[in-house]
């Protein structure tokens, strides 16, 4: 076989190789995120508390959506 065939052989392999690692590493993080999201109620209750405001039910359900809208929006 001819040298040059051999040389496109290797380029196209590394460069599905690139592409099934990038997908695959961007399906990886997606799942990993929706499942062990950055921060949950809790977490920012224990925030707020720690700075000295008392959170409601509906203000922590504020913050909430509006950091996932603004998540969406990135």
């Amino acid at each position: 076989m001819a040298p040059w065939i051999w040389i496109l052989i290797i380029i196209v392999v590394a460069i599905a190789s690139a592409l099934a690692g990038f997908f695959g590493a961007r399906k990886y993080m997606q799942n990993y995120l929706k499942d062990n999201p950055p921060i949950n109620e809790d977490q920012l209750r224990a925030m707020m508390l720690q700075m000295g405001q008392k959170p409601s039910q509906r203000k922590l359900h504020q913050m909430m959506t509006a950091m996932k809208q603004n998540a969406h929006e990135k």
